[in-house]
């Protein structure tokens, strides 16, 4: 393993394969700025700067040291709080600014929060755009702070834009020229392996077939920290060029399932926006930055965010086994129960195809939560309307948070295709159908009621805003009855939760 931290060269292959960069900091380098609070990746108080030479030059992401082995960071720039004030003499802007702002009280928290506005100041700074009110409460959602309210904290995001700083991280020659003298990391390094291809991954995997595969870590390592499992042999498929790759090959988009959300939010941002406001509701900036979408949907989970929209655009699933050969598996085949999928102990997901044609017609991705950032859905929708001449050729309807797996409600599709978008008996049908259908379990984020409610609700939403009516989402302005009522179907009343 070999890295930089701060200003010092790292060189250590006798840490554990699951030992996180918390501990490597706190306990190997006397670093302890850095805090630990949840030791799970929700509360920041752990938060670091990651940078890595991409094509030639320097990006930095915020990243939760609490869940991410060290030996994932090989050959990049690890920036501490510590590190801030040292390489200019002088408080980075986004310290100063907290200061002024009076945005620390206890202080265990501020380390993280610096780091976090740090990183939106130098990204801003480098592209030489100004610091809003939104992207302030983006790159500080993954950080959690009891004392203060946020309030001094956005106000310290928002001052330190206009304070003069000259010393930006991605413009230092010497970690530029210090990353790209480190040598390529070796397909097979110890207990912890980093393949750069899937070559080098066949290789790693064949010489250690009992290691286990990790890509962001962001669920891996909880089962290291919240339930103390030792892990002797990890593979990182996370570097792996073809699983890192978002092309266009003829009338499909091939999505590696090693892009982090992160990335995919980037790319969606002017390509597809109803995906994009999606990712952007996805756990914290710091996991988006690490989490992967192979290693969602690999997980299995029931409530996680991906797969209903996947299984919306009806994506195929490219697997690769140890031998070298592939297979495509649906997405609608894909999951067999509770935590078990078609994955089998010697394949990898290598990358997700979509049709263009489905990626063009009309989508609505919705997610409901107690918290608009850094929370676990309560219920997931992913809507895809295939629409001709005013009449519904397709519908898919997918949801997560309603079953032991992601589930599509195929009785509600049906009741929906081949009539009008405007044909208010079919979507009363489709409603009828999702509240026979689904049988949504209770628990501490929802009642059973609640998500068949919310189901039946989102659903409506959807189908009023492909019809072109404008549904009003986060504002205080009241969308008029006559749009949105809807006939108690459960005894309960219409009331709309969207």
């Amino acid at each position: 393993m070999k890295f930089l931290l701060n200003d010092t060269l790292i060189e250590d292959n006798s840490v554990a394969s699951d030992f996180s960069a918390l501990r490597y900091l706190r306990e190997k380098c006397g670093l302890t700025g850095t805090k630990e609070g949840c030791g799970s990746g929700d509360c920041g108080a752990c938060t670091l700067l990651v940078g890595r030479l991409v094509d030639g030059a320097l990006q930095y992401q915020t990243i939760n040291s609490c869940i991410t082995p060290v030996q994932s960071l090989e050959a990049c720039h690890v920036v501490s709080v510590e590190h801030l004030s040292q390489q200019a003499s002088s408080l980075h802007p986004a310290q100063q600014a907290m200061v002024d702002c009076h945005g620390s009280q206890c202080g265990f928290c501020t380390p993280g929060i610096v780091l976090s506005l740090t990183s939106l100041f130098e990204d801003k700074q480098g592209l030489k755009q100004d610091i809003d009110r939104q992207s302030v409460c983006d790159a500080i959602s993954g950080n959690l702070c009891r004392c203060t309210g946020y309030r001094p904290i956005i106000e310290a995001g928002l001052a330190m834009g206009d304070l003069p700083y000259g010393a930006l991280l991605a413009q230092n020659a010497d970690v530029k020229q210090q990353l790209s003298e480190f040598a390529e990391p070796s397909s097979i390094t110890g207990n912890y392996s980093q393949p750069q291809n899937l070559a080098q991954f066949i290789q790693a995997r064949t010489a250690s077939p009992e290691a286990t595969l990790v890509a962001g870590a962001t669920d891996l390592m909880l089962e290291n920290t919240q339930a103390y499992r030792d892990f002797d042999n990890l593979i990182d498929v996370s570097q792996i060029a073809e699983m890192k790759a978002i092309t266009q090959q003829g009338d499909t988009l091939s999505i590696g399932a090693a892009v982090t959300y992160s990335e995919l939010e980037s790319f969606c941002q002017d390509q597809y926006e109803p995906i994009h406001l999606l990712l952007s509701r996805i756990a914290s900036r710091q996991i988006r930055n690490r989490g992967t979408l192979g290693g969602n949907v690999a997980n299995g989970s029931p409530i996680a965010d991906m797969p209903p929209l996947l299984l919306a655009l009806d994506a195929d699933i490219q697997l690769l086994k140890t031998d070298g050969t592939t297979r495509i598996v649906n997405i609608n085949e894909f999951y067999l129960g509770y935590k078990s999928t078609q994955l089998m102990a010697d394949e990898v997901i290598i990358d997700f195809q979509i049709a263009l044609s489905k990626l063009a017609q009309f989508q609505r991705y919705y997610k409901v939560s107690k918290r608009m950032e850094d929370d676990i859905s309560s219920v997931m929708l992913a809507v895809r309307f295939e629409i001709e001449d005013d009449k519904l050729i397709d519908a898919r309807l997918a949801f997560g948070g309603m079953a032991a797996t992601p589930i599509r409600a195929v009785n509600a599709e049906q009741a929906l295709k081949g009539h009008t978008i405007g044909d208010e008996q079919a979507l009363l049908n489709a409603l009828q159908a999702v509240a026979s259908e689904l049988t949504p379990l209770s628990d501490v984020r929802a009642s059973s009621a609640y998500r068949i409610d919310m189901a039946r609700n989102l659903i409506r939403k959807a189908w009023l805003e492909a019809a072109g009516h404008s549904v009003v989402t986060f504002s205080g302005h009241q969308v008029p009855e006559d749009v949105l009522a809807v006939p108690a179907l459960t005894g309960k009343g219409g009331q709309d939760h969207a």
